[in-house]
């Protein structure tokens, strides 16, 4: 084989490594992403039922409820995703129902993303007070 053939490729292995190393750490920090906010959501729909629990049960008030669910927030993943929780009232099929609802930011870089993006609840089914 001449010299000049082999000459030709020199240096591609650093190249290529280069790039396929890119992009597989691109495709790592994505799917750890992913995982994160996963994580995030899954814990604030958590949240949100325990929340509605705590509202729910016959000697406690809506705003406990949101309270509960703000310090689980809080304490699990943030502070400021703990700042637009509501709690509202309406009828079920089996009676009074509670829902509280959690407006977060949906979390594209780390912990930060766009205000309000996911809307997320939790409900209980209200005790009688009677009972």
């Amino acid at each position: 084989m001449p010299q000049s053939q082999r000459r030709s490729d020199e240096g591609s292995a650093v190249a290529e490594f280069t790039l396929v190393s890119s992009l597989l750490s691109l495709v790592f920090v994505s799917l750890l992403q992913l995982g994160l906010a996963m994580h995030v959501r899954n814990t604030v729909v958590d949240s949100a039922i325990a929340g509605a629990r705590i509202a729910a049960a016959a000697d406690r008030t809506p705003e406990d409820g949101a309270a509960h669910t703000a310090d689980l927030i809080g304490a699990a993943v943030s502070e400021s995703y703990a700042r637009d929780i509501t709690v509202s009232e309406g009828s079920g099929p089996s009676g009074r129902m509670l829902t509280v609802t959690v407006r977060i930011p949906v979390p594209v870089f780390g912990l930060l993303g766009p205000v309000g993006g996911w809307e997320l609840t939790g409900r209980a089914l209200a005790e009688d007070p009677q009972l």
